[in-house]
């Protein structure tokens, strides 16, 4: 039987390859992160707008709040998942996909007539946005060599850490000034800009494309991982429920938040080991076995641990104790905002022309970020706003040289085809490390108040002479105005009880400010356990 020779088609794309027009990776890397800020803007900017939506939508408070709480469920599910479902549909294409899903579902969000309507929706925005971030990370890893990442990843560090600082800043404008819904279709230009950008730039390079053949089998029939998938998405979501919700039902006193942390639990343990089983895990947490990987990782936990901490607090206390309105608690956030901006590049020009290693520049960061806690702790009622926004600034400054010595810690001893899969695993540990910072500062703050009601209670009896002494002049000042004396000696101890609730409260915020500062300080020696590394060498060949 003759044998007919057939020209490789291989050939013909390798020259089409060729004559395909470079695009400068700084144009990939703004269109790329143009959609993961607007994501992580949303992580924050509705909070301020829950009380007008309950009122647009007729319903209370507390079912509202469920409207952030399906959004961080339906993130915290697939964001593990990014990495095995951009192999499964191109990472462009989930990407695209996952702007487009969050796009349409912000309209869907703005026009919701009911709550049902508006959950249903925010399930299915947290679900597009969930892959953004990851995807992000890997596209910046893949996009530039290693000598020239730092830089790429100092505009990640921008997005990452101002977008959920503008938020509640920008939710309180739109919604002072306009209407809540529109906290919603802000969202519907950027993404659309975001889809034709990526449409015209973004590419998947080509060994990704080798990297995608490993989740088919010789058939090519698809391989699914469905009790990997089934575990992963119902741990995450039942943990994220017990951390969004848990202080709102009393946490376990409540057989839900019982239940959902048993299933937790439960599930995302099993995971772990039947992932570590599998040859094509949805979740590569064998690269945990990486040294500088896994240290890299904690930290990841760290840096959302604090950061997340902080920007629920600081407006918090500023709105609740000081009376500040919601967009001038936010604007405290602004210094910080711009000290990183500022400083994120440097930090990366740095790190390029080696001044410094990576370790070292990352263990300053983190003291100056223990720091920052600790000089929050020192605070008290009267301190002012330019104490609070310098305080910011001085925090700013640690992580504006945070997150890129991390990032390249992180990759500096993986191969090209693991990129993909670290990514999905360090978001998993940022996201983590922000649910339980927001969840320690619901908790603890409310079980330090009561500690703090309880000492202050004790050390000033209403027989004191300092508890008398202050409702005596209180007292006074009111009759002299015209108010009877017996209503104004009750209105007097009233006024000094508010002080010191609000006395107790700021204690029971600055307990959580010592404990946050305490354990960064106590982590950053951790990061001198780091192998060495030359920035911007080649992976190594295997571990």
């Amino acid at each position: 039987m003759a044998t007919i020779a057939v020209p490789a088609p291989s050939s013909r794309r390798v020259d089409l390859t060729r004559t395909r027009p470079q695009v400068n990776p700084w144009v990939i890397a703004l269109t790329v992160t143009l959609a993961t800020f607007m994501e992580l803007l949303d992580t924050s900017i509705a909070n301020v707008s829950l009380p007008y939506i309950a009122g647009g939508l007729g319903r209370s408070y507390d079912e509202v709040t469920w409207i952030l709480t399906t959004y961080l469920v339906a993130n915290a599910v697939v964001l593990p998942l990014s990495a095995w479902l951009s192999r499964v549909l191109g990472r462009k294409n989930y990407y695209l996909l996952c702007v487009a899903l969050f796009t349409v579902t912000s309209f869907l969000c703005g026009i919701a007539p009911s709550l049902g309507v508006m959950l249903f929706a925010r399930v299915l925005q947290g679900i597009g946005g969930g892959g953004l971030a990851p995807v992000e990370q890997a596209i910046l890893v893949d996009t530039f060599p290693p000598h020239k990442r730092a830089a790429a990843f100092a505009l990640y560090t921008m997005a990452i850490v101002t977008a959920p600082a503008i938020g509640p800043v920008l939710g309180g404008w739109i919604t002072d000034n306009y209407n809540w819904r529109w906290v919603f279709f802000i969202n519907i230009p950027v993404g659309i800009l975001s889809m034709v950008l990526t449409s015209r730039f973004v590419q998947d390079p080509a060994s990704f494309a080798e990297e995608r053949k490993s989740i088919r089998t010789a058939a090519g029939k698809l391989k699914i991982d469905g009790i990997g998938i089934t575990l992963i998405g119902l741990g995450s979501g039942a943990l994220e429920v017990v951390l969004d919700r848990g202080e709102i039902d009393d946490w376990f006193g409540s057989g839900f938040i019982q239940g959902a942390s048993v299933l937790g639990l439960l599930c995302l343990t099993a995971a772990v080991v039947w992932e570590l089983k599998q040859r094509d895990p949805v979740i590569e947490f064998r690269l945990l076995r990486i040294r500088n990987f896994a240290i890299a990782n904690l930290f990841y936990f760290i840096f959302g641990f604090g950061l997340f901490a902080s920007t629920t607090m600081i407006p918090q206390i500023l709105q609740t104790l000081y009376g500040y309105r919601a967009i001038d608690a936010g604007l405290v956030l602004g210094p910080g905002a711009f000290v990183i901006t500022l400083l994120a590049p440097v930090g990366a020009q740095i790190l390029q022309r080696g001044v410094i290693r990576p370790q070292y520049l990352l263990l300053g960061a983190l003291l100056v970020v223990g720091v920052s806690f600790l000089h929050y702790g020192r605070f008290n009622l009267e301190t002012d706003y330019a104490h609070y926004a310098w305080a910011r600034a001085l925090q700013g400054l640690g992580y504006a040289f945070f997150f890129v010595p991390l990032t390249m810690i992180a990759y500096s001893q993986l191969k090209p085809d693991q990129n993909n899969k670290a990514s999905s695993l360090t978001n998993f540990f940022r996201n983590w490390g922000g649910s339980f910072g927001i969840a320690f500062v619901n908790a603890v703050s409310d079980r330090r108040l009561e500690f703090h009601q309880a000492t202050l209670g004790s050390n000033l009896p209403g027989s004191s002479q300092a508890v008398q002494g202050q409702v005596g002049g209180v007292a006074n000042y009111l009759a002299e105005r015209g108010m009877v004396k017996t209503d104004a000696v009750k209105a007097a101890y009233g006024y000094v009880y508010s002080h010191l609730q609000a006395q107790a409260h700021f204690l029971a915020f600055m307990d959580c400010f010592w404990v946050i500062g305490v354990l960064t300080l106590v982590a950053a020696p951790i990061v001198l356990l780091t192998k060495p590394f030359s920035v911007g060498g080649k992976a190594p060949a295997g571990h």
